[in-house]
């Protein structure tokens, strides 16, 4: 059973007051630009991922973190959620089309950021150097 709110575009003559603080625009904006909102949206983006190869793809990230992050980004329409009936249930998350819209400039922003970091020693920064992203390609 797939779970979560796909967001449409406003009506014509609809229009959000993104300034005001209960603009629903607001929340889905705060939800997406969290600390770790902007991973799990740039994590599914190339694969549907079960909850904990998102945990272990996305480093430093608590199972508390994950689960609250997911549950706001489902709510949102952001994410998808679908549960298998197996002992253990196995839960799937992926990306919504508005997701994958979402998503799409935070991989080109992240993109950007690393073009432009000097260059340093991976050993030195204790991480593994990846240059870009790319969506189709799970290894980066």
């Amino acid at each position: 059973m797939k779970e979560g709110m796909q967001v449409t575009s406003a009506e014509a003559g609809n229009h959000y007051e993104v300034f005001h603080t209960d603009c629903p625009a607001r929340d889905i904006v705060d939800h997406v630009t969290s600390r770790w909102g902007v991973w799990v949206l740039i994590s599914l983006r190339s694969n549907d991922l079960r909850f904990h190869e998102l945990r272990d793809t996305i480093r430093g990230i608590s199972e508390k973190m994950l689960a609250q992050t997911l549950r706001a980004l489902v709510h949102d329409g952001l994410v998808w959620r679908n549960v298998e009936p197996t002992t253990p249930p196995h839960v799937t998350y992926g990306l919504t089309d508005f997701g994958q819209n979402i998503g799409e400039p935070l991989t080109d922003m992240l993109n950007r950021i690393t073009q432009r970091l000097s260059p340093t020693s991976p050993e030195e920064k204790g991480y593994r150097e990846v240059t870009k992203v790319n969506p189709a390609d799970p290894n980066t």
